[in-house]
């Protein structure tokens, strides 16, 4: 019975709670693949990057750890990206397609549905997975619909690859919230994100994007409690600081 309402919580905590974060999308590529697609509504090549302003523009694509559940919005991964960027740079407040709970097929749908057709970003980020192995998805089924959201990254990058990064999925086996599974399920868990992460990490270097591995500050969480959020799940902001700490200064190397 224990396990059980441990799963339900789990269930609950990754799915549920999403925050409601506008997304303004106007002419930008949309996927195309699994899912209800979107056509491509004009010709992308040549399509400004910048702001009106001259700003360096953004686009985050990925689930809760994108949006930064159980953290304000300017403490997520992406605010604080943005902020420390700006130190030496002028970047936009960042673009998030991003839900609670989605997997990669969700993201892919949440795109189409956007309405997107031909806006460019200057840079792009992807983190998503860690429903698609909650879920219990085939590492097949995970590298298919990755692989077209690696190709939709790109088009959103006006097809520069160095302008779009791959982010790892965390490993939450270490979190509180599923302390009370036996080790065996614990075990499970890491293994088989780390066999998701081995995917997204082959896919992202066969294109030859970047790819970022933030998958062992994560595992800090197993000592250091103040890297997670009040829920015992999501990362605090204080961890989010340490992914960005990772990301500074390869995207300034790209941009």
């Amino acid at each position: 019975m224990k396990g059980v309402v441990s799963i339900l919580l789990i269930i609950s905590a990754l799915t549920g709670c999403a925050k409601k974060i506008p997304v303004v999308l106007t002419d930008t590529t949309a996927v195309t693949g699994t899912g209800n697609s979107s056509t491509n509504a004009g010709n992308t090549t040549g399509s400004p990057a910048t702001s009106s302003d001259g700003s360096l523009t953004y686009l985050a694509l990925g689930d809760s750890y994108t949006i930064g559940e159980s953290v304000t919005q300017d403490q997520s991964f992406p605010y604080q990206l943005t902020a420390q960027l700006n130190t030496q740079l002028k970047v936009a407040a960042p673009t998030i397609i991003a839900t609670t709970g989605w997997t990669t097929l969700d993201l892919i749908n949440g795109i189409n549905n956007s309405g997107a057709t031909t806006k460019m970003y200057n840079f792009v980020t992807l983190l998503i997975g860690v429903n698609d192995q909650y879920q219990g998805m085939s590492q097949e089924a995970f590298r298919s619909r990755f692989i077209a959201l690696l190709n939709t990254a790109i088009k959103f990058a006006n097809g520069d690859k160095n302008r779009v990064f791959v982010i790892s999925i965390p490993d939450y086996s270490v979190t509180p919230y599923v302390s009370g599974n036996n080790t065996e399920t614990l075990t499970r868990i890491a293994l088989e994100i780390n066999a998701f992460n081995g995917v997204s990490k082959v896919e992202s270097d066969k294109v030859g994007v970047n790819y970022i591995n933030i998958t062992d500050i994560s595992q800090q969480a197993a000592n250091d409690r103040s890297l997670l959020a009040p829920d015992g799940l999501h990362p605090s902001a204080k961890m989010y600081s340490l992914w960005v700490q990772r990301l500074v200064p390869l995207v300034k190397s790209k941009l």
